[in-house]
């Protein structure tokens, strides 16, 4: 049996990820903030919660002592992010507070996240550690014409998902008996800076959980230090 832990697993990709991989027999832990929120999707689903805010210290150390008195981890989905807009809903807010709170939850939090980890995926036959990115984060992405990346400005997000794509080349060197893979999970209808379900556009999240989980689920002889989206491999 494969133990996931899924950051951010309350709504959207996260919840979704959780359940595509619950149906194919893993063992899942949903990652929340809100114990209210996490526990819900977590019995909705047939999950585990365990209460996980990726920018405290604290709720991280206490999160992975639970997971590890319950059995341990095989599988970690660092899936929590956030953008930021202007208070009146317009542009991405710029202003150091807000830029710091970006970088704090989406890359930072993936470090922190990862090093309490690390302990437990070390005990695991078949380790993995999906980082999930953006291709705003893909030098080559948002270069090449014919990618929306090209043509999308994103100045805090977008540098913070290049941050995960060096997070998950640098660990894939340090830590090579542990997988690590980036993937770009397509444009998806979420609640991605702090809008309605509506607010941004995109694919329903359950099709692009299926990239995700698909990551998440890779075999021994699966890749390490790689960018995956649904076409295959993309360029950093």
């Amino acid at each position: 049996m494969t133990t996931t832990l899924i950051t951010g697993a309350n709504k959207g990709l996260g919840k979704e990820t959780a359940r595509l991989l619950i149906q194919r027999g893993h063992t899942v832990y949903v990652g929340a903030r809100d114990a209210e929120r996490g526990r819900a999707a977590a019995d909705e689903i047939g999950a585990r919660f365990v209460q996980l805010d990726v920018t405290d210290d604290a709720s991280v150390a206490a999160a992975f002592q639970q997971i590890g008195s319950e059995g341990g981890l095989d599988v970690l989905v660092n899936n929590a992010g956030i953008a930021k807009r202007t208070g009146d809903g317009g542009g991405e807010a710029l202003d150091g507070p807000s830029v710091l709170e970006v970088f704090d939850t989406n890359a930072v939090g993936i470090i922190r996240v990862t090093e309490a980890a690390l302990p437990l995926l070390r005990e695991s036959d078949n380790p993995v550690v999906v980082n999930v990115s953006s291709a705003l984060g893909s030098f080559w992405a948002t270069h090449e014409p014919s990618r929306p990346a090209s043509s999308y400005p994103s100045i805090a997000y977008g540098s913070s998902k290049a941050a995960v794509s060096m997070i998950t080349v640098q660990y894939a060197k340090t830590v090579p008996e542990v997988k690590f893979i980036a993937v770009e999970p397509g444009i998806t209808a979420t609640e991605l800076g702090g809008g309605g379900p509506e607010s941004h556009p995109g694919r329903p999240a359950a099709e692009s959980a299926e990239v995700v989980a698909a990551w998440a689920s890779v075999g021994k002889d699966g890749p390490t230090g790689t960018f995956q989206e649904d076409a295959g491999e993309l360029g950093w």
